[in-house]
């Protein structure tokens, strides 16, 4: 079969591969929309994973099933489903010792396509243990939608869950692109109040109020903590969603929550050793500000869950599709365009 590659890092071609077996409980696919992701381009122009020598690039994808192993009761060939760009060993005993199970035989571990395994940029992909992992799509969602859900709305809402967001507190988003605009989503179904979005395009910004953001803090207008106080009163805000930046974005996100307050980061930082948290931020140590930092849990329940909120009418993730390609031919191009990130792109798609 023919997928686009990670070649080395740095660079990137299509290259032929065996097609991928299916075991008894693992599921055969192929694309029926894709989507790349800048963690994609993390990896191969940051080396942020380390080297990766020909390994099938990405891990945003809805597709059909083409193949099911003799022990998988729930899914069929011809089923289209929603796949999470986080598919666990559900069959781990670090599940029962309480360790997440995007974790669950290691750290990241449950991040296996592109990460430990080719991903779905192919015409045909492997989905370890499918019932727990796959989800059907739902009749009359769209395949905008639907491929918006593996990755993108998970990774956003996720923000909004660590940072324990309360009813009508107020909440920071730092990075308004596709994962942070599904922060403030997220935000707002948690009953946050006040929602300030951290961004400059306008893109982004104008969807951002769509999807539930108060107030814009454009950091070319200046350092962004000095305006988040001074819209506070010099309070802070009691939560800080942190979905993009580089690793000073961190100390930053210390510097402008409360004493008390709650940090969700959804972040990846692709480079450096450390990252730095200002002392006199975090009150010599001693302020009470909670960091937690999670990759998107995942698996079927989570994947049913988002395409609820879509189906119910609670958000529409398709209003982040800022280009539109067709054919798997095209995969390196919208790959480049998240390279490139020019200011018209939010999320580019491939229908397959």
């Amino acid at each position: 079969m023919r997928g686009f590659a990670m070649l080395k890092i740095g660079q990137t071609g299509w290259i032929e591969k065996e097609k991928p077996v299916a075991g008894p409980f693992d599921a055969i696919l192929r694309p029926l929309a894709l989507a790349p992701c800048t963690s994609d381009i993390h990896t191969v122009y940051e080396g942020a994973l380390g080297e990766r020598k020909d390994m099938i690039l990405g891990h945003e994808a809805v597709g059909e099933i083409v193949e099911v192993g003799c022990e998988v009761k729930d899914f069929k060939p011809g089923d289209k489903v929603i796949v999470p760009a986080i598919t666990p060993n559900w069959r781990s005993v670090a599940i029962q010792e309480g360790v997440p199970a995007c974790h669950s035989e290691g750290a990241l571990s449950g991040w296996k396509f592109s990460n430990i395994k080719d991903g779905v940029f192919a015409e045909f992909f492997h989905v370890n243990d499918a019932d727990m992992n796959l989800a059907k799509i739902p009749a009359g969602m769209t395949l905008e939608q639907a491929i918006m859900l593996p990755d993108m709305v998970t990774t956003g809402l996720h923000g909004a869950e660590l940072a324990n967001i309360q009813l009508g507190a107020s909440v920071a988003v730092i990075g308004i692109g596709p994962v942070g605009l599904m922060a403030v989503a997220g935000a707002r179904l948690r009953g946050a109040g006040r929602i300030m979005a951290v961004g400059s395009r306008k893109n982004c910004c104008d969807l951002a109020m769509k999807y539930g953001a108060t107030t814009i803090i454009n950091y070319k207008n200046g350092d962004i903590v000095t305006q988040i106080l001074d819209a506070t009163n010099g309070k802070g805000v009691d939560h800080v969603i942190v979905a993009g930046g580089p690793g000073t974005v961190l100390g930053q996100a210390v510097d402008m929550v409360k004493a008390g307050g709650s940090i969700g980061n959804v972040n990846y930082y692709g480079e450096g050793a450390t990252l730095p948290i200002p002392r006199l931020g975090w009150a010599c140590g001693m302020g009470h500000k909670n960091i937690q930092g999670g990759l998107t849990p995942g698996g079927r329940v989570r994947m049913e869950r988002m395409a609820e909120l879509v189906m119910e009418k609670r958000l529409d993730p398709a209003l982040m599709v800022s280009h539109t390609f067709k054919g798997l031919d095209k995969i390196d191009e919208a790959l480049e365009m998240m390279h490139a990130k020019s200011a018209d792109v939010i999320k580019p798609i491939v229908l397959i």
